[in-house]
């Protein structure tokens, strides 16, 4: 209800219901002598005095006492303004607004009224924490000093309402009022605060003309000026004020350091630093904190920790801002473990932790999902009275919905008094994850009837959780209802969507978001980049990756190491193993996964040779292979028939590396005794592995035995497939192909056969073409055009003068004459090969990609250059 004396003014007249009420403050001290009043007379021989400014010192001292004067006062006695101001100050210290009110009713018993009681009112009203009753008095003053607008200007100030602020200093300057040196502070924190960096000249300007940067004793001047032009990012006009400043003490080496800090200039801020202790100004415990905390915000903890050491050795002890930082530093990078380590050892140094500790140390353990420990730290927080922080309580629903202890993360939901948007984003999150999207929809659509309003993270989980239980049907519905609710998706939705489709085997749909996304001018990230070209390792067209790759410079994200790995990667898979060389030469650093890509790429492409020179060039920079690495050198060596060199890299694997051989190397191995014909040298290397073959190896043995026509081999790998993958059909159609081919052992009786053998498709073989839009398919067997008809004669002719073979993914090797033609026909292959020199332009290469039952299912590039 509004007050109905808050338009009073003292120039109104006295209302006749207070004339005749008790005296006033009788109880403050003993009445001076002085004349009777005669309404007064039948009560007392000597007229009540007017309280005094001392009376109201002693008011103040005894608490109880002003509830009694406001009474006295609401009964109508008339009130000097000096006692007035100091009843309103105790309602202030008391934080008592309905106490403020009942004395602003009484406003119109102040005899001699002046500006500074309406400004005191004004103070009251903001201290109180009620800035509409404090506008409102303060908008109906006829007179308004310097004081009344540092009052208003204040409230909004503690209230962090800095854009009002900026308003209400443009609103004094129009009525020629100036502010002082207590007053600009303030105003240029709010330029500050708000970004305004035009204000925050005009300040800077106004200061100078009126004097106030002119003596040393207004230091604190001069620093909010640098203060306003480092937090706006003005980091040269900055330096130069710095520069000019008569007199620096630690506040202000501490703003230009925290401005190069705010900017990225790491470095310069350490020399800042240095310089500032080469000065003979030592930096606090403020000045360490802040290079400790941006280190830790760029991903540098290393550096941080070492200035925590420092700051050690100079006689500063850290506070609880200093661990919390390193704390919060080390989770943010990965670094759970050591995080938690840091904070048992800030237990131990008896620093007393904070809610924002606590909060960190618990999204740790969310992160390693260590349920013991974050259970230790809930007790903890309760022990120390912040479980009931709202950040401490988002932590620990965070760290229990990850630890698979949904339950508890509801308990303390529910008893959670207040709730903001992370609280209700963890709950919905952690049933998401696990694949609740019931009762997290239920919880979303709870969410904005509770007066907490869904934001675009809420959105994100929500349709994450459906993408990761399959259902895109109704992430795409969440998708298009955020534009009509009117949130606003940011590039996290889009990778959602691009990376749910990708995982679930639609990476044309991947693109179509993707393309879909660039044309809503949503600027992709590396996380949209990683998502979104593993879906084109299999296409048919390397232009989409090439598509991928000027979005990728366009948006400056090729100095991004992961970005660059997978390039190489999706280049080689797709095919262009040239601009895979491209981006890898292109690299100023290279990690071992760059090293990788690139030489498994050149294997995947037959280029052996460059593969291993490019071996040997990586350990010359005195960088350690490791397993991927010595996998795909092996399969080299196995391609280009280097059965000793093959034999020593797998050897010193071991023996100088110290690293154990996997599957994959001795698959490789088993290749490159294949190939070469050594299938007893081979088959001894299974028998005495340490570990157990899996069907890719014994389908390795398989492939060469078929090749050398070993068929006691090709039935002894046969029959370890069978047991590994009964189902199988591949397996029984390429020894009965071998059989067919050579003839049968005598132990061919025992192998088993392979269940549904009727279910073989005969037409096993199947290759792709990309010929301008249209995708043409090639099987096994099928008719040859007439066109097609002297290129495939070619070929054949080619392949029995070369012996030509093509190297597949997985290292073993597709011989164009594996299979007897006469029984199964023409190979997809040569179809699509033939068709191609016929159908593609001159000098174009031909790109095929195969896919085969046997063993991996992957995809095989074969590229023929057209001449």
């Amino acid at each position: 209800m509004e007050n109905p004396f808050l338009g009073c003014h003292p120039t109104d007249p006295i209302p006749d219901p207070f004339l005749n009420q008790p005296k006033l403050f009788r109880f403050l001290r003993p009445p001076r002598k002085t004349t009777i009043t005669p309404f007064l007379a039948q009560k007392s021989k000597q007229k009540q005095p007017l309280p005094t400014a001392a009376a109201s010192l002693k008011l103040r001292e005894h608490g109880g006492h002003l509830q009694q004067a406001i009474t006295a006062l609401e009964q109508g006695s008339p009130i000097r303004s000096r006692v007035y101001i100091s009843l309103l100050q105790s309602c202030i210290d008391a934080d008592s607004i309905e106490d403020g009110r009942r004395l602003h009713a009484s406003l119109c018993a102040v005899q001699d009224c002046n500006p500074f009681v309406e400004t005191k009112l004004v103070s009251m009203y903001a201290k109180c924490g009620s800035l509409e009753d404090a506008r409102r008095v303060f908008a109906g003053m006829r007179e308004r000093n310097l004081f009344t607008w540092s009052a208003m200007i204040g409230g909004y100030a503690r209230e962090q309402r800095w854009g009002e602020v900026v308003d209400l200093f443009f609103g004094m300057m129009h009525e020629g009022v100036l502010p002082d040196t207590f007053l600009l502070p303030r105003i240029l924190q709010a330029c500050s605060n708000t970004g305004n960096l035009e204000t925050g000249r005009l300040l800077h300007s106004l200061a100078v003309r009126i004097g106030l940067l002119d003596s040393s004793k207004e230091a604190h001047v001069s620093n909010s000026v640098l203060a306003m032009y480092a937090k706006c990012g003005e980091l040269d006009s900055a330096l130069r004020f710095f520069e000019k400043m008569d007199r620096r003490d630690r506040v202000s080496w501490n703003s230009i350091i925290s401005g190069h800090c705010q900017c990225g200039g790491h470095e310069a801020a350490l020399r800042l630093f240095a310089r500032m202790r080469a000065e003979g100004i030592e930096p606090g415990v403020v000045t360490w904190n802040i290079l400790i905390s941006c280190y830790n915000q760029s991903s540098n903890p290393d550096l941080a920790m070492e200035l925590m050491k420092q700051m050690e050795s100079s006689g500063i002890t850290p506070d609880v801002f200093t661990w919390t930082s390193m704390i919060s530093g080390l989770a943010q990078n990965d670094r759970m473990n050591e995080a938690l380590d840091l904070f048992q050892e800030m237990l131990l140094t008896g620093v007393e932790p904070n809610g924002m500790t606590v909060a960190s140390a618990i999204s740790a353990c969310a992160s390693l999902q260590a349920l013991d420990n974050g259970k230790e730290l809930h007790s903890y927080a309760i022990r120390i009275g912040c479980s009931h922080s709202i950040l401490v309580g988002n932590s620990l629903i965070d760290m229990y919905a990850k630890c698979g202890r949904l339950e508890d993360a509801q308990r303390i939901f529910d008893e959670m008094a207040e709730k903001d948007v992370f609280t209700w984003n963890s709950m919905i999150g952690g049933y998401t994850r696990a694949g609740y999207c019931g009762k997290a929809y239920d919880l979303f659509s709870r969410m904005e009837s509770s007066g907490v309003r869904r934001n675009v993270v809420t959105w994100n989980a929500m349709i994450s959780g459906y993408i990761q239980n399959g259902d895109e049907d109704q992430a795409m519905e969440l998708f298009h209802m955020m534009e009509i609710e009117g949130i606003r998706r940011n590039t996290a939705t889009w990778n959602t969507l691009i990376a749910g489709s990708s995982q679930n085997g639609d990476p044309d749909q991947a693109l179509r978001i993707f393309r879909q996304m660039r044309a809503f001018s949503v600027r992709p990230n590396s996380v949209t980049i990683l998502s979104i070209l593993p879906a084109c390792t299999n296409l048919l067209s390397v232009l989409k990756v090439k598509e991928i790759h000027s979005c990728i410079l366009h948006n400056d994200l090729q100095r991004d190491i992961s970005i660059a790995n997978a390039l190489i990667d999706t280049y080689s898979k797709s095919g262009d193993i040239e601009y895979a060389r491209v981006v890898f030469n292109g690299l100023s650093g290279r990690d071992l996964i760059s090293w990788n890509s690139m030489i498994a790429g050149l294997v995947l492409h037959g280029r052996c040779h460059d593969a291993r020179d490019l071996f040997n060039q990586m350990k010359q920079e005195g960088i350690r292979p490791n397993k991927a690495i010595f996998a795909s050198v092996i399969n080299a060596c196995g391609l280009d028939g280097l059965v000793n060199e093959g034999k020593k890299v797998f050897s010193n694997m071991t023996e100088e590396y110290q690293l154990s051989p996997g599957l994959e190397h001795y698959t490789g191995m088993v290749n490159l005794l294949g190939r070469s014909g050594r299938l007893r040298e081979a088959s001894d290397l299974i028998d005495n592995m340490p570990i157990e073959p899996d069907a890719a190896l014994w389908n390795a043995l398989l492939t060469a035995a078929r090749i050398y026509g070993n068929i006691r081999i090709a039935n002894l790998a046969a029959t370890h497939l069978f047991k590994l993958e009964p189902r199988n059909p591949e397996t029984l159609r390429l020894l009965s192909h071998a059989q067919a081919l050579y003839g049968k052992s005598n132990d061919a009786s025992k192998v088993p056969r392979a269940k549904k053998e009727g279910s073989i498709n005969e037409s096993h073989g199947c290759c792709w073409m990309e010929v301008k839009p249209k995708v043409i398919t090639f099987s096994t067997g099928s008719q040859v055009t007439m066109n097609s008809e002297s290129k495939l004669a070619e070929i054949n002719s080619r392949i029995m003068d070369t012996n030509e073979v093509i190297p597949d993914f997985d290292g073993t090797i597709l011989e164009i004459e594996e299979d007897s033609e006469d029984i199964v026909g023409t190979h997809s292959e040569k179809l699509a090969v033939a068709f191609g020199l016929v159908n593609l332009p001159t000098f174009r290469a031909i790109r095929i990609v195969k896919s085969r039952l046997l063993v991996t299912q992957k995809s095989k590039n074969w590229d023929v250059c057209k001449c």
